[in-house]
């Protein structure tokens, strides 16, 4: 059981967030306008070894200390 919120994106849709009630951890999220996908937050995981992205999107929202791979895929 998640409790849920919609976030409107800049562009598209948005996303449909769902979350853990006791600790407000976000554990998945819908994006509206792709149905067929559900994005999980690489921080739900504790494996160090979790395969580093290969997509980088909001790169101009950043912080300034978080440096994408060089092989992924870049969006702004």
């Amino acid at each position: 059981m998640s409790s849920e919120y919609v976030q409107a994106g800049d562009d598209g849709p948005g996303a449909r967030f769902h979350f853990c009630p006791r600790c407000s951890a976000t554990v998945y999220y819908e994006p509206l306008g792709l149905p067929e996908y559900i994005s999980i937050p690489v921080g739900a995981f504790a494996d160090p070894g979790f395969p580093a992205p290969t997509v980088s999107v909001y790169e101009g929202r950043k912080h300034g200390w978080v440096v994408p791979p060089s092989p992924a895929e870049h969006f702004q």
